[in-house]
């Protein structure tokens, strides 16, 4: 798949790269040098989130003896190029002594490039406090990489422990691995605020135990998986590339029913925004024809906010939910339908859950489940739909997926993931620091978004985006799914790189969908 990777164990990553570059020297100095460059611009790039790069840029890198060091060397090297004022200030925990030759060559590297630029500091009484008195916008973390073996030696850990408390760092990046994480991981590790997998995603990253450590995920493809050596897997990490379907130009023999008819059921008169941030979306996403059908006291209001949509007035409950007798509006107008979205805002009354089911059970286009749609009973029913039907895809948060699955578990469980998904023949975008995407036999792993989500509105913004990508004729719903969890994520991203994660609303991400398209 050219759009998703595969995630391996450590063991697994270390007899892959054993036989995708067989010893030899080359095509070891080649992955390196990809990783490390990759490495450096990527830092670059999320350190934007923070602000501006300053001219006198100063940089700490921890470095062990073994190629992580090496990655985190020419690391170093491409951003003193960027930013030829940067000091680079290299602390080498076991000393430089025994450096593997490949690492040495890139220490060689870097002090010819940087001269005077280079400064190499020592785990001393003497040296450490000079560096004390730095502020360091980046401290990358080349100490110990996949073949880690807990506990870190000393003086590792003392270092680890050091770095952890170090008050004047803005920014901690990890190479591949925080150190002290692996297979089996160290009682104290590096805490980064990024981890950059170079070449492989390997699976620590991605277990909640070591989320405090691993901080924000970015997968660096080199080019390993274009070899036939990839592996049939059940995890995968998703690349920018399952959106290039979506860049370049459309089709010229194209109209708007090309692009679906989505049917978006929505909202109440306590929570009328949901269902308007999921029609925006929706729209911004390229569907053709778009028809919502909300609470008659504020159809009016969005039509004049969102006149590209077709909003259909639907008569209230006395609380000012959806009320069971509108179901004939919808019933009069599905034969144009392609998909359809329920649940953003529609609030918990059983009046609306009946509505919903019915729904559910009636209207057999591939419909997607959000929000208060998201309840045992209506899985069930959903579950219970003919083969002939629609696909059906579920967007719940860990809270929501708890309750629908009833599972009783509070952490991500990937067992149960797969297993639900089976159970009620649905596929699942589960929300979280990392979102998944699972059919019951794959599980996609998006790392794109960060904390930038984590407000109030981001889910009703991935709702319209899932059922925009879904609503097209003859869509896969699973790839769909994913390019809409993808492009939510990346344009988040972007957005944050402009205009930091912090002083933003929900809707700002908007106009970074087409941003996403044109610029990755």
């Amino acid at each position: 798949m050219n759009h998703a990777h595969p995630i391996l164990s450590c063991r697994q990553s270390i007899d892959f790269e054993r036989r995708l570059l067989g010893g030899v020297e080359a095509h070891e100095w080649d992955a390196m040098n990809r990783a490390g460059r990759s490495l450096g611009r990527a830092i670059l790039r999320d350190y934007r989130e923070i602000g501006p790069i300053a001219e006198s840029l100063h940089i700490l890198a921890l470095l062990g003896t073994g190629h992580n060091a090496g990655d985190a060397l020419i690391a170093c090297e491409e951003i003193l190029q960027c930013h030829p004022g940067t000091q680079i200030f290299l602390l080498f925990v076991f000393g430089p002594k025994g450096l593997k030759p490949l690492t040495r060559r890139c220490f060689d590297n870097l002090l010819r490039t940087g001269g005077e630029s280079i400064k190499t500091i020592s785990w001393t009484q003497r040296e450490i406090p000079e560096a004390e008195g730095v502020l360091f916008p980046i401290c990358i973390d080349g100490i110990l990489g996949m073949q880690f073996r807990p506990p870190i030696r000393p003086p590792g850990d003392a270092v680890v422990e050091w770095i952890n408390k170090l008050r004047n760092v803005r920014m901690r990046a990890a190479v591949d691995l925080p150190s002290g994480v692996g297979d089996s991981c160290a009682q104290k590790s590096f805490r980064a605020d990024f981890t950059y997998a170079t070449g492989i995603a390997k699976e620590p990253l991605f277990d909640p135990a070591n989320a405090p450590s691993v901080g924000r995920v970015r997968y660096l493809d080199i080019g390993f998986f274009e070899s036939d050596l990839a592996e049939e897997r059940k995890n995968f990490i998703l690349q920018p590339s399952v959106l290039d379907p979506l860049r370049g130009l459309r089709p010229p023999q194209t109209d708007k029913r090309s692009y679906g008819h989505l049917f978006i059921l929505g909202g109440s008169r306590s929570m009328p925004g949901a269902i308007l941030m999921a029609v925006r979306a929706a729209l911004k996403s390229g569907v053709g024809l778009l028809t919502a059908f909300v609470p008659e006291s504020v159809a009016a209001q969005f039509a004049a906010v969102a006149p590209e949509a077709m909003w259909v007035p639907w008569p209230e409950t006395p609380e000012g939910g959806l009320a069971l007798e509108g179901f004939h509006l919808l019933e009069k107008k599905i034969s144009r339908a392609t998909a359809i979205l329920v649940g953003p805002g529609m609030g918990p009354e059983k009046e609306t859950r009946t509505l919903i089911d019915r729904v559910v059970k009636e209207i057999l286009l591939p419909i997607v489940l959000d929000a208060d749609a998201l309840q045992p009973e209506i899985v069930n029913s959903a579950a219970s739909r003919p083969s002939s039907a629609g696909s059906v895809v579920l967007t719940p948060h860990m809270g929501e997926f708890n309750r629908i699955s009833e599972s009783g578990k509070t952490d991500f469980d990937e067992s149960e993931l797969i297993k639900f998904c089976r159970k009620n023949q649905a596929i699942t975008i589960l929300k979280g620091s990392f979102t998944r995407i699972c059919d019951g036999s794959r599980i996609m792993v998006s790392p794109f978004g960060g904390p930038l989500l984590a407000r109030g509105g981001s889910g009703d913004i991935l709702s319209g985006l899932v059922g925009s990508r879904v609503a097209p004729p003859l869509t896969n719903p699973f790839k769909a799914a994913c390019q809409a969890v993808a492009w939510h994520g990346l344009a988040a991203d972007a957005l944050a790189r402009e205009e930091g994660p912090t002083a933003v609303t929900t809707t700002d991400v908007l106009p970074y969908l087409s941003a996403v398209l044109r610029n990755e």
